[in-house]
C-alpha cells in the first residue's frame, strides 16, 4: 500500500507505475484504492463509477476497470457535504461532519472488494487517500491504517519534495501516528525531485535514521504525467501554445474533466483554463461549460463570474460554445430540481442559448456508450454518467445518435451545441474533424496510444530510480 503524506503527493501516479512495473515482469497485478474523493468518475463496464485514477491504473494493469477497484467514492456536492458512491452505486449523501458516523456501514463492503481482487491477481497495490498523518479522523478509518491494519498490507509512505519539507512530512508523519500504526510502515520513498538527486543524499539518510524505515529511493520529477488523465481538478492548467484557442470554465464543482485530456496533445490547440475571477477570452474559437456534480449550484457561481455576460458576447461575435453533461443542462432554458437532489429544491433559469429544459430525476445514467456525430457521421466513444433528462425543440438538431436515437442537441445558428457524452475528444478521428470545424489542423497523434506510450515511460522511469523489486517483495 503507498500512502502519502499528503493529498496530491503522487501517490496515483506512483501506483499506475508500479502496476505497469508489475505487469510488465509478468504479474497479474490489481489496483485497489479504499476510499476516494473525486468528482472526475469512470464508467466501468458492469455499470458502476470509480474514481479516475482507478480506471488509468487499470489501464496500466491492461485489465477492464471494476467497482471493486474503488469500492467507496466520494463526490462532493457543497463546501460540507458530498454524495457517496459505494460499489459503483449511490449509497447516500451526507454532510461532512455526519460521514464518520457512517464508516462502520462501510468497512465490510471495502474489505470484500478487496477479497475479490486478492482472489484474481498475484499482487494488489493499494493506493490510500489523503494522509495518515490526519489523525483527527483515524477513528472508524478505511482509507488509510484502519484498512491496512484491518487487512494486514505492509505500507510505504511517500513524501513529495517538491512542496518542500519533505524531512518533515515524513518523520512528522511518523512523529504523530499511533505505535501501532506506525508498525505498519515498512519504509519510504520520496517523489518529485527536480534536479540531481545525490544533492538529497544527506536529508534521505537523515530520514532513515530518524524513522528507522527502509527507503526505497528518490523519484526524479516526472514530465510525462501532464499527458495522463489528471483525477485532481488541482491539476488543471494551460496547455499548447497553438493559433487556436479553446477557453474551459473552471467551476466550482467541475467534474469528469479529462473530457479535456486529448485536446492537450494536439499543437494547433492552446487550451486555457478560466479561473474564478478571469474573464472569458475574447479570441477563443471555443467555450467548454464542463460537467459539474452540482448544476444549479454551479450555474450560480457561473453568473457570480460574470461568465453569464462573457458566454453571450461570444455567442454575439460568432464564438462556438460547447457543454458537456452539466454544461448541457446549463445551455437551457431552464434547470429543475424538485427532489433537491442536488441541493435544495427549486429550478434555475438557464443561460437560454438552447431551446431545451432540464428536470433532475433520481436515475443516474451510468454507461459506456458507442454514437455517430450527426454532423459528420464519425464514430464517438465514451460514458454517460449524469441524473436529469432534457427535453426541447433543439432536440430536433442532435450532436450525435446513440442507438438510433438522438443525443444532445444543436442550436438554430449552429453555434452552440450539447451533449451527455464523456469522453468524445478521446476518438481521434472525431477530434480531427471538429478541430478542423474550428480551423485547427490535428497533429495526427493517436490519444490512447500516446496514454499507454507515458505508461510504459513511467514503469521505466520508476525501475530506473526506486528499489522496485524491494516493493515488490513486501507483499504477501
Amino acid at each position: 500500500m503507498i500512502q502519502g503524506t499528503g493529498s496530491n503527493v503522487g501517490k496515483s501516479l506512483l501506483v499506475a507505475g508500479l502496476c505497469r512495473a508489475a505487469r510488465l515482469r509478468g504479474l497479474r497485478v490489481l489496483p485497489f484504492k479504499p476510499q476516494n474523493m473525486s468528482n472526475n468518475a469512470a464508467v466501468t463496464a458492469e455499470g458502476g463509477e470509480i474514481g479516475r485514477a482507478q480506471a488509468l491504473q487499470a489501464l496500466a494493469c491492461g485489465v477492464e476497470p471494476s467497482v471493486d477497484m474503488n469500492p467507496v467514492l466520494l463526490k462532493p456536492q457543497t463546501d460540507v457535504g458530498a454524495q457517496i458512491v459505494v460499489q459503483g452505486k449511490v449509497f447516500a449523501s451526507a454532510r461532512a461532519r455526519d460521514y464518520g458516523a457512517l464508516k462502520p456501514r462501510l468497512t465490510g463492503a471495502v474489505l470484500e472488494s478487496f477479497a475479490r481482487l486478492k482472489s484474481r491477481a498475484d499482487l494488489v497495490i493499494v493506493e490510500g487517500a489523503g494522509s495518515p498523518a490526519e489523525v483527527n479522523l483515524r477513528k472508524n478509518d478505511i482509507a488509510n491504517m484502519g484498512f491496512a491494519r484491518a487487512a494486514a498490507v505492509p505500507v510505504v509512505l511517500a513524501g513529495d519534495i517538491d512542496r518542500g519539507g519533505v524531512i518533515a512530512q515524513i518523520i512528522g508523519t511518523q512523529a504523530v501516528l499511533d505505535p501501532e500504526d506506525a508498525a505498519m510502515i515498512r519504509g519510504f520513498l520520496v517523489n518529485r525531485f527536480r534536479g540531481d538527486p545525490r544533492l538529497f543524499d544527506d536529508g534521505y539518510d537523515l530520514i532513515a535514521r530518524r524513522t528507522g524505515w527502509r527507503g526505497f529511493g528518490v523519484v526524479p520529477w516526472f514530465a510525462g504525467a501532464a499527458r495522463l488523465p489528471a483525477e485532481d481538478a488541482l491539476d488543471l492548467a494551460p496547455s499548447g501554445s497553438g493559433p487556436v484557442k479553446i477557453a474551459c470554465l473552471c467551476l466550482s464543482r467541475i467534474a469528469n474533466f479529462d473530457d479535456l485530456d486529448p485536446l492537450k496533445i494536439e499543437p494547433a490547440i492552446r487550451l486555457e483554463m478560466i479561473r474564478p475571477g478571469q474573464p472569458l477570452p475574447g479570441d477563443a474559437a471555443l467555450a467548454i461549460i464542463p460537467g459539474t456534480k452540482s448544476t444549479r449550484g454551479d450555474l450560480a457561481f457561473l453568473r457570480a463570474q460574470g461568465w453569464d455576460v462573457d458566454l453571450l458576447a461570444h455567442h454575439r461575435r460568432g464564438g462556438r460554445i460547447l457543454g458537456l453533461c452539466g454544461g448541457y443542462q446549463m445551455l437551457g432554458r431552464s434547470v429543475a430540481d424538485p427532489e433537491g437532489l442536488e441541493g435544495e429544491p427549486g429550478e434555475t433559469p438557464g443561460l437560454g442559448l438552447l431551446e431545451v429544459e432540464t428536470v433532475m430525476a433520481p436515475d443516474k445514467r451510468l454507461t459506456r456508450v458507442e454514437a455517430l456525430h450527426a454532423a459528420s457521421g464519425l464514430k464517438v466513444s465514451g460514458y454517460e454518467i449524469h441524473i436529469g433528462r432534457t427535453q426541447g425543440p433543439d432536440r430536433a438538431r442532435p450532436f450525435a445518435y446513440l442507438g438510433g436515437e438522438p443525443e444532445g442537441a444543436v442550436s438554430a445558428d449552429g453555434l452552440t451545441t450539447g451533449s451527455y457524452l464523456h469522453g468524445l475528444f478521446a476518438e481521434d478521428a472525431f477530434r480531427a474533424a471538429y478541430l478542423a470545424s474550428l480551423g485547427a489542423q490535428a497533429g495526427g497523434l493517436g490519444y490512447s496510444a500516446g496514454v499507454e506510450a507515458v505508461l510504459d515511460e513511467l514503469a521505466a522511469h520508476l525501475e530506473a530510480h526506486l528499489d522496485v523489486e524491494g516493493l515488490l517483495a513486501l507483499a504477501d
